[in-house]
């Protein structure tokens, strides 16, 4: 075994200076359209609601519903890769992407949830699937390069975000319309991983000669269940926030197009964050103290929130963007930095987002529950400020310098 940075002798593979540039164009196509999907719903959900005459609740599940997929496929996509590998799974996982954004933009409610679950699924594959390759195909350079796919993937969800009402009203293309040209990107990306595919018969081989040893399970680790809440957590509050805080700031007096722009600030103000943390978190031992200082920038933010100053709004957005983009990028280290092989990292990847999700995908549908039910969002704001509390202590637990023990991996 090496030092954890690095990769288990088995998966390590040599990567040419040509081909690594393919795989870093490939890479970063696909974490472009790993949120942007999802990011571009919370602007138009009000035309959603009317068009199809939705509750707040139900209007929650299209961000749900995606959390829920995450939730089943995520534990599921180490053991297809390596069935088919990463690079094939990944492609597939971009052909269904990008046929999922196409149905949900039908002019059917089934057809958007249908969509929506599909969708889900894919971007689960990506999600898991994308740390373990770059701790595997840049060991030298995890920290960089999971810094430059975060701060694609939140470029990705910024755009997404603030261009939703310029496409659907300025462009004429309509809500519908507006989904469905999100597909383009996909369909860029999938073209562009061709390349990566590899013989599946040669896998399937590798497969069977394989180590097949049955390994302790790691759900009785203490450390990944550290890890596995960090990353619900941190994505229970992202995900509450592009569903709904738009919302909030139309509330608030704002419109729904400036309201849009608030969602892009948030998510525009987090790609320093999503580059720099993951660099300084690989070079330190114990990430402890960026994991409470995301945290607290959290809390400010919601408190902020719940004063409720139009002045303060824009301040609340940037806190929230930079503690956003904080937490998801070393939630993603954490993955790399507390594992010592390539498949241990899938491994705590696939069960940490798997059990992270399925916590996350109760945010979006509480907050409109409680917003149902008081008429307004102090409660669910308290809520929030709550959740970012217990976040920090999780966190001080995640950051620790502790490795998992090298038998443990499923």
């Amino acid at each position: 075994m090496n030092n954890g940075k690095g990769t288990s002798a088995a998966s390590a593979r040599p990567v040419a200076l040509t081909g690594s540039w393919l795989l870093l164009l490939g890479i970063l196509l696909i974490a472009a359209n790993l949120r942007a999907s999802i990011t571009a719903v919370g602007p138009i959900v009000s035309d959603i609601q009317s068009s199809f005459g939705l509750s707040s609740a139900m209007t929650g599940l299209l961000t749900t519903l995606p959390l829920l997929a995450f939730a089943l496929v995520s534990p599921l996509a180490p053991r297809f890769a390596q069935r088919i590998s990463m690079e094939n799974t990944l492609f597939l996982a971009m052909v269904i992407l990008t046929g999922a954004i196409v149905i949900r933009s039908l002019p059917f409610a089934a057809a958007l949830f249908a969509g929506t679950v599909l969708l889900g699924m894919a971007i689960a594959a990506a999600n898991v699937l994308l740390p373990s390759l770059i701790k595997r195909d840049f060991p030298t350079s995890v920290g960089m390069m999971t810094g430059l796919y975060s701060v694609v993937m939140n470029l990705g969800a910024a755009l997404a975000s603030g261009f939703s009402i310029p496409i659907a009203e300025q462009l004429g293309f309509g809500w519908q319309g507006m989904l469905a040209f999100w597909s383009l990107i996909a369909l860029i990306a999938t073209a562009s991983w061709l390349p990566q595919t590899r013989p599946i018969t040669r896998i399937r081989h590798l497969k069977k000669t394989g180590d097949r040893v049955k390994r302790p399970s790691m759900l009785g680790s203490a450390l990944v269940w550290q890890v596995t809440l960090f990353m619900g957590l941190q994505s229970f509050c992202f995900y509450v926030n592009i569903s709904w805080l738009p919302e909030i700031l139309f509330d608030r007096g704002m419109s729904h197009a400036d309201a849009g722009w608030m969602l892009s600030l948030l998510q525009f103000v987090s790609l320093p964050a999503t580059f720099i943390i993951p660099v300084i978190a690989g070079k330190q031992a114990s990430q402890r103290g960026l994991a409470v200082l995301t945290a607290a920038l959290l809390l400010i933010g919601y408190l902020g929130l719940l004063i409720g100053s139009s002045a303060l709004i824009p301040v609340c957005m940037i806190l929230l963007g930079i503690a956003g983009g904080s937490g998801f990028s070393l939630a993603v280290m954490f993955f790399v930095l507390r594992t010592r092989s390539t498949e241990q990292s899938a491994q705590l990847s696939g069960l940490a987002q798997s059990i992270g999700y399925l916590l996350a995908a109760a945010g979006p549908l509480l907050f409109g529950f409680i917003h149902d039910r008081t008429h307004n969002w102090i409660v669910s704001l308290a809520m929030l400020a709550v959740v970012t509390v217990i976040f920090g202590i999780i966190g001080w637990g995640a950051g620790a310098n502790k490795y998992l023990p090298s038998e443990i991996w499923e």
